[in-house]
């Protein structure tokens, strides 16, 4: 009797546990995200949640500053992967490993430093920055995004919108120069680049701003430093571009190595949790720098790696890069209830849902191309060039010295950036590959053809003291009619860790330059760097320069369509150009002094060289009175600002009208001048366009105070566009 009661219910029993389990939630593509993301959350163990905040690599990693001989392998169940390769079918063989190999499935997010550029190469982003060009920064960015996940990449570490104030940090080149609405204005065009209108769009990446927040501030240009940052300055200066990266919807932030007065970023509640999380309600993940967590022992407010685990993820970062700090303690931490699970379970639910969001869970591999098909396509190179001509800027031109005339047939082509194709790329180059770039001297030959012959001599290298080329080099310019001498930095002198106690060039270049302008041929200054140049001993040797940064692949067709004259340069600086080194810090929001007619320095210029928006053009422009829609307004109210110009000259052109607006007189003291809004557009010769500013109170005559809470008081303003200037009122 008993056996035949309990036959039936072990055959009952065995059914229940041989029947296929329902698809879980979490892997239901058409559920909304939040639900997945709590369906996967209470399926994981503390181990797999651990690994989800921890990041390795694979790879060779390219990278001179960042090596880490204790990671040999993958770890199974890591939650992300910077992949240094560029092999799609390597990149699928790790994801297959994690998505059908371990127990939930949860797919890798490839991340990489996609700064200017995967393969296709575009300026580096101070360069870029100086086409106040935003739309051609989205586009080269949109480019940038298909190379990389066509190549296994999901995650870029870019844009960096630091605002940069001191040329002596090697990472200026990174950014968008010293401007916090310029900064904010390419960090918008920068996420909606990589990012599309969706993340699961088939070339999309998610974005990552960093490095939050001050790093820009760091003592001296000295690069990891501490950096003592005001609270008036967090909020006024350093914080805008954060803001409107957010708000465009920036999938992820990096929290920066350096220390914010005193609390480090990567261990800073206040920056991390309580503006960025509560205030600013960020819903995506915060990684830190690499090994920027350990590096909290070194800044003094962590004793062990443990305890720099436990204060990095209790202040807001959620995943570790690479230290394995998080790997190695945080279970440890939640079982001594150092750290609650609560918190580890907010941080796994932030990455998760961006993994959800950009599909990785529905489409984990990358499509297999070959390089033919993925890289330097001609829409890129097309952009890349056209961002590349926008960039340039024309300092100056004595007596009209450019454009180089055609009937010049001898021109003498001087200096180690002449012929250069390495360092011509700049600074973080990816997997771009200096065979792809283009020289100075083979855009020249093909500009000007056969009838021009180039006069070739390299004259001396970028320092050292060896002067033996230098004969050549005068030979070389005696028998042509100008000189063009390409000077500059070599790529490996700016970027991360590159530092520099002054910001002029290396005496051997200064001397070359000085031989040449005896010879008492017209010398036109060719300058290839990342980084503002002290240019005091440079500029009075030459009849013109053309400040063309580090272009990437595609910068010696536009140098040369500048220097003949096929294009009108319409550049303009994104930073000050110092008179010295001597003169740093300098840039043009500086706040009014107390003796603004005394303090200055006694043995050089108080007024740089170059300031933030200078740009010459071979045509003129002229600028009509401003006209305002009303002589005042009150706060509810918007005001219509709008300047004519006229393109005076023979040549068509491209002007960008710079909007800035003065407050001379608040509860909390304004710079000079400050960036509002900025618009180019192309006008024909002997032709006119109107340029509208919408002025939105709230938005442009407001300031914050030192906890970040905007003020707008009534008062008077001054507007200024060109050499205009006109007063309004707010009531």
């Amino acid at each position: 009797m008993i056996k035949k009661i309990l036959l039936p219910a072990l055959v009952l029993l065995t059914a229940a546990f041989t029947a296929k389990e329902p698809q879980p939630l979490y892997k239901n593509k058409n559920a909304p995200v939040e639900s997945r993301v709590q369906d996967l959350l209470r399926r994981m163990t503390l181990q797999e949640k651990v690994l989800q905040l921890s990041q390795s690599y694979a790879g060779n990693n390219n990278n001179e500053n960042n090596k880490d001989e204790n990671i040999k392998a993958i770890p199974d169940g890591i939650g992300s992967l910077i992949y240094f390769g560029s092999d799609p079918v390597f990149r699928n063989k790790i994801q297959k490993k994690a998505v059908e190999s371990s127990r939930l499935g949860i797919p890798i997010i490839f991340g990489y430093d996609v700064i200017h550029g995967y393969r296709t190469l575009y300026p580096v982003a101070i360069a870029q920055a100086c086409s106040f060009n935003t739309d051609l920064a989205a586009r080269a960015a949109a480019v940038a995004a298909k190379e990389s996940k066509l190549s296994g990449i999901d995650w870029t570490f870019s844009p960096m919108i630091d605002v940069a104030r001191d040329p002596r940090w090697g990472r200026v080149m990174e950014g968008y120069g010293e401007d916090p609405y310029t900064n904010a204005r390419f960090a918008v065009a920068s996420v909606q680049g990589y990012q599309g209108n969706r993340l699961s769009d088939p070339y999309s990446i998610a974005a990552c701003l960093k490095h939050y927040v001050g790093y820009g501030l760091s003592e001296g240009g000295r690069d990891y430093h501490y950096a003592d940052v005001s609270p008036q300055s967090l909020w006024e200066t350093y914080m805008p571009p954060y803001l409107a990266g957010v708000k465009a919807g920036a999938a992820t932030i990096m929290s920066g190595f350096n220390d914010i007065s005193g609390i480090p970023a990567s261990a800073n509640h206040y920056t991390l949790t309580e503006v960025l999380k509560n205030r600013w309600g960020f819903k995506g993940f915060v990684v830190s720098d690499w090994g920027s967590v350990e590096q909290l022992m070194n800044q003094g407010v962590a004793a062990s790696r443990a305890e720099a685990g436990q204060k990095a993820l209790m202040a807001g970062v959620d995943m570790d890069m690479t230290d394995r700090v998080y790997q190695e303690n945080l279970a440890q931490l939640v079982t001594d209830k150092k750290v609650p699970l609560s918190r580890v379970d907010d941080a796994v639910k932030s990455i998760l849902r961006i993994k959800f969001q950009l599909g990785l869970f529905e489409h984990p591999y990358t499509t297999v191309l070959p390089e033919s098909e993925r890289y330097l396509q001609p829409e890129g190179k097309a952009v890349a060039g056209q961002l590349a001509e926008e960039s340039m800027v024309l300092l100056k031109n004595l007596n009209q010295t450019l454009p180089v005339k055609n009937t010049i047939k001898q021109i003498a082509l001087i200096g180690p950036m002449a012929n250069n194709r390495e360092d011509i790329t700049g600074s973080w180059s990816a997997q771009g590959r200096s065979k792809d770039a283009e020289t100075i001297m083979e855009g020249l030959q093909y500009e000007f053809g056969s009838n021009t012959h180039f006069n070739y001599a390299k004259g001396a290298d970028f320092d050292g003291t060896d002067e033996s080329g230098f004969k050549e080099a005068v030979a070389a310019a005696q028998a042509s009619d100008v000189i063009i001498l390409c000077l500059g930095e070599k790529r490996a002198w700016t970027g991360e860790n590159t530092s520099r106690s002054v910001i002029e060039l290396p005496a051997i270049q200064e001397k070359l330059a000085e031989t040449l302008k005896a010879t008492g041929k017209p010398l036109v200054l060719v300058l290839n760097n990342g980084r503002p140049l002290g240019l005091a001993k440079l500029e009075p040797l030459a009849d013109a320069i053309v400040e063309m940064w580090q272009p990437g692949l595609a910068g010696g067709t536009p140098l040369a369509g500048i220097l003949s004259g096929r294009i009108n340069p319409n550049g303009k600086l994104a930073i000050t150009f110092p008179f010295t080194t001597g003169q740093i810090p300098i840039y043009y929001d500086m706040r009014q002094s107390a003796r603004p007619n005394s303090g200055l320095y006694q043995d050089i210029p108080t007024t740089p060289l170059y300031w933030f928006g200078y740009g010459l053009s071979y045509t003129t422009y002229q600028y009509s009175n401003i006209k305002l829609s009303a002589p005042g307004i009150t706060k509810n109210q918007k005001l219509i600002a709008e300047v004519e110009v006229s393109n005076t000259g023979n040549m068509a052109g491209k002007e960008t009208v710079l909007w800035y607006i003065t407050d001379p007189a608040a509860s909390i003291s304004r710079p000079l001048k400050e960036l509002k809004y900025f618009e180019k557009k192309q006008i024909e010769a002997g032709k006119k366009s109107i340029y509208h500013f919408e002025i939105d109170p709230m938005r442009d005559l407001s300031f914050p105070d030192a906890g970040g809470h905007l003020h707008l008081e009534a008062g008077e303003f001054y507007l200024y566009a060109g050499s205009q200037k006109i007063k309004f009122s707010l009531k």
